[in-house]
């Protein structure tokens, strides 16, 4: 199996649309309560849907790959977005920066190169 698509609860449909388009990524599906991008890297799709009122964002962190991680984060940050962490390496062989979105999911931008798959302590095939 291929994992492929996630969606993010969105309290601002609208918010939300423009957030991540001004990130850059491609909106290809659009209504009133849902909205699909497709991945700036690859071809992977995310959505936003409009939750019910008094429903509340999910604490799931959504990973977003580029090896121009550093790059990226200035880019944001030039175009107005707010990071709650700076890219820094991390003990797990990733560096990260971290940001949320208008609804408050939180969102890691990453590189990990080959330790995304094979870190040091890859368990070995059964």
């Amino acid at each position: 199996m291929n994992l492929n698509q996630v969606t993010f609860p969105s309290t601002d449909i609208r918010a939300s649309v423009e957030f991540y388009r001004r990130m850059g990524f491609e909106q290809i599906v659009d209504s009133l309560h849902y909205a699909r991008f497709v991945a700036s890297e690859g071809d992977t799709t995310f959505s936003v849907h409009l939750l019910p009122e008094g429903e509340r964002p999910s604490k799931t962190v959504v990973y977003f790959e580029t090896e121009k991680l550093d790059a990226t984060v200035q880019r944001l940050e030039a175009a107005g977005f707010t990071f709650l962490q700076q890219p820094r390496d991390e003990p797990w062989l990733w560096r990260e920066a971290r940001l949320l979105d208008p609804s408050g999911n939180e969102i890691c931008l990453y590189w990990a190169g080959e330790n995304r798959l094979n870190p040091p302590w890859k368990m070995p095939k059964a």
